[in-house]
């Protein structure tokens, strides 16, 4: 019967030998990362400090270097080499690599970063997410996409048989019901915009302006989002048409490291769109171009110095108006939706979706579309099922 071969990273027995006065040698058979089986000795005054010697070499020899994915390795080490890998394969978007880091450095290493991968089992982490999702579903979800991806390639690397990501328990999604704004809302927003913006009384700090008025109608005239509408240029307008459009061909990204700026892309390629302008948004644009640089790769929305509109900046300036109005629950994504269901009223669900740029209308249907509280007027149908007199 054949003797069975060292597993790798492994060593037999280790052999001693006088080949002098105080001259002394230990020999091994040691079985390297590539498989081949190969003799690795030491040297010491006797057998015993030869021994140790050649201990030391073979325990070097057998730990793999840092960047060598292998069960002993933990998770904060690897998340590193992921998100480089990442970064080489140039396959995703600055900001999503950010998002990645976000989710790591705020949830996975302070849970489980010290894990190294061989411990990282199905009921460990199952408890991991349950705990975050237990209060913040969304991060538990980004955790597991994350996480998931990265055991992803300790498997290919052979530090793992298995993802154990793909067997813990699905993390809940909340229902949240999608609100649109009525008209009688629409009208408490912009008079709400109005008095933000022509306060009374003089405040510190910069005069308000009417961006977020025209912002607001922009948003209402396109259903873009709003790093989209304030990513477009003078360039992106076609105003002297019959039929005035705007195309959105870009979005405003802030990278770590790189600040704001425009992308000349949209999160997807649906997201690349004309989009034909009712009146009342051309009669802002107009006004607008008037007061413009005559140079039309200016973004149409832009801060004093000309520079580009930071999206953060018009949500603070909408909570700033919106206090008191009982529209809280209002944001700049709230006019997409507001938008979405209309067309999906008024026109078809896949209009709606064309609209909003999405790839599919499942989504606009489930993410965007308010839910009729009213049923349909359909008596004259079931006023057949009445019990018929013979």
């Amino acid at each position: 019967m054949a003797r069975p071969q060292l597993p790798v990273g492994t060593w037999g027995t280790i052999r001693r030998e006088q080949v002098g006065p105080n001259r002394h040698r230990a020999r091994a058979r040691f079985r390297d990362y590539d498989g081949v089986t190969r003799d690795v000795e030491a040297w010491g005054a006797s057998g015993a400090a030869a021994e140790r010697a050649l201990r030391v070499k073979l325990r070097d020899r057998s730990t793999p270097n840092r960047n060598e994915i292998n069960p002993d390795m933990r998770i904060s080490r690897l998340s590193e080499l992921w998100i480089d890998e990442l970064i080489a394969e140039a396959r995703l978007a600055p900001q999503t690599i950010d998002r990645y880091r976000t989710s790591i450095r705020a949830t996975i290493l302070p849970a489980v970063g010290n894990l190294r991968i061989q411990e990282t089992t199905v009921s460990r982490l199952d408890q991991f997410f349950k705990t975050v999702a237990a209060t913040h579903p969304g991060k538990a979800r980004a955790a597991k996409a994350a996480l998931g991806q990265m055991l992803g390639m300790a498997v290919r690397h052979d530090a793992l048989t298995s993802n154990p990501v793909y067997d813990v328990a699905r993390i809940r999604k909340p229902r949240r019901e999608v609100q649109a704004l009525t008209v009688t809302d629409l009208n408490t927003v912009r008079d709400a915009i109005h008095r933000w913006q022509t306060p009374t009384t003089r405040k510190p700090g910069p005069r308000h302006n009417t961006d977020l008025a025209d912002i607001v109608d922009l948003l209402l005239a396109t259903g873009a989002r709003i790093g989209e509408l304030l990513a477009v240029r003078w360039q992106d307008l076609d105003l002297s048409s019959p039929r005035p459009t705007l195309t959105i061909s870009g979005t405003l990204v802030n990278v770590t490291g790189r600040g704001l700026f425009r992308q000349p892309w949209t999160k997807s390629e649906a997201g690349y769109r004309n989009i034909f302008l009712p009146q009342f948004a051309v009669d802002t644009l107009l006004r607008r171009q008037r007061h413009a640089e005559p140079d039309t790769t200016r973004p149409v929305f832009h801060t004093r110095t000309g520079t580009w509109l930071w999206p953060n900046n018009v949500r603070r300036q909408w909570r700033n108006a919106r206090h008191e109005t009982g529209l809280g629950w209002v944001t700049p994504h709230t006019f997409r939706k507001t938008v979405a269901t209309l067309l999906d009223r008024e026109a078809t669900t896949k209009a709606a979706a064309q609209q909003l740029g999405h790839t599919n209308e499942s989504i606009t249907e489930e993410f965007y579309i308010a839910k009729a509280k009213q049923a349909p007027d359909v008596t004259n149908v079931l006023q057949v099922l009445a019990r018929q007199v013979p």
